[in-house]
């Protein structure tokens, strides 16, 4: 007699591996204490990434960073979302034209997006890594989000 032919109960495709009860019997995969051993090492990684995603969230959270134009006229704050929280302008404001104020703002804005981009993308390595095709995901996310004027 033949030993009987795996097939793939999900999609009733024969795989082509002949399994014999021997086969069965020794095959780690199927043996209900490996099993349960993988799940619980699954289980572990899962628990790990949503801790380790909660953290990058806070720190994500609380990350601001401030940046002053080179006359210390402007001093703008941005959050990890690249959004304006805080602009401070000195007296010395008033003695420039509004189009080198606006410019100056603007030059202030992106310079400290960048630094923040790279900031974040620092926290998203510290705490998810950069192995992961979501931790790339998302540290690609941060950047082209940021790197927007």
């Amino acid at each position: 007699m033949a030993p009987a032919r795996e097939v793939d109960a999900s999609t009733q495709v024969d795989t082509g591996v002949a399994m014999n009860a021997e086969a069965w019997d020794n095959d780690p995969i199927l043996e209900p204490g490996a099993a349960l051993d993988r799940l619980a090492a699954w289980k572990d990684r899962i628990d790990r990434l949503a801790t380790d995603t909660r953290a990058m969230s806070v720190q994500l959270d609380r990350l601001r960073v401030t940046a002053t134009d080179d006359s210390g006229t402007v001093e703008v704050t941005v959050d990890a979302q690249g959004a304006l929280v805080d602009l401070r302008l000195s007296r010395g404001i008033q003695q420039l034209e509004p189009e080198r104020v606006a410019e100056a703002i603007m030059t202030t804005i992106r310079e400290a997006k960048g630094r923040i981009a790279g900031r974040a993308q620092e926290i998203v390595a510290e705490t998810i890594g950069t192995e992961s095709p979501a931790a790339r995901a998302i540290a690609a996310q941060i950047g082209e989000r940021l790197s927007t004027p």
